[in-house]
């Protein structure tokens, strides 16, 4: 399991500073990408990041709710096809 951060996400970074493999990235550019990633193949799942995000924007990528399931799959995109780590 991974965790997915959704449309909810202010881009404050809190998350990124707590997260021991460092697997959080923010989107660039923020027009295509607009929230912070969690790379799903970095994740060790230790949910570090959930209780510091101040939107609770962040979910396990199996409870991400309906209205932001997109979430999931930009996410994934995002390292699969768009600029993975070297957008940071």
């Amino acid at each position: 399991m991974t965790y997915v951060i959704t449309s909810l996400c202010e881009r404050d970074g809190l998350c990124v500073e707590v997260c021991p493999v460092e697997c959080i990235v923010p989107g660039e550019p923020e027009d295509e990408w607009p929230t912070y990633m969690i790379d799903p193949d970095t994740c060790i799942d230790c949910g570090a990041c959930v209780p510091e995000c101040p939107t609770d924007a962040i979910f396990p990528d199996d409870e991400v709710p309906e209205e932001y399931a997109d979430a999931t799959e930009l996410n994934a995109r995002f390292f699969s096809e768009g600029p993975g780590y070297d957008a940071a």
